[in-house]
């Protein structure tokens, strides 16, 4: 095997687990949300409609396991912790937002292709 292609098998693996993340129900609202100026966690629970603190939990861990947020305990009598898009995590928004421009470029395209089903 070329030492490049395990490279390229690393980091294709690495991109999939971060989209399987990112492609739950809350994941990219927590990260929007995170990016566009909220955060801490009752900021978060206001401005994502309908999650639990339980699955905004378990979501902000995710992203924490996967590089995409980092987490800051201020460590203060009053408790306080902040959450903050990593380098990764502003990347995979601004790569996000760079694929609803395509998208939107190719909208008509997108619309009228027929519709594939493999195997058939």
């Amino acid at each position: 095997m070329h030492g490049g292609d395990g490279d390229e098998q690393t980091s294709r693996g690495i991109a999939w687990q971060a989209l399987g993340v990112v492609s739950t129900k809350w994941g990219l609202r927590i990260l929007e949300e995170i990016h566009g100026g909220h955060h801490r966690f009752r900021e978060l629970h206001r401005a994502v409609d309908g999650i639990s603190y339980k699955m905004l939990t378990q979501t902000l861990r995710e992203l924490e396991t996967h590089a995409l947020v980092s987490r800051y305990d201020h460590r203060t009598a009053n408790p306080r912790v902040d959450y903050h898009l990593t380098e990764a995590g502003t990347a995979l928004v601004h790569t996000i937002h760079e694929l609803c421009t395509w998208s939107r470029t190719h909208l008509n395209d997108l619309l009228t292709a027929p519709i594939h089903h493999p195997g058939h």
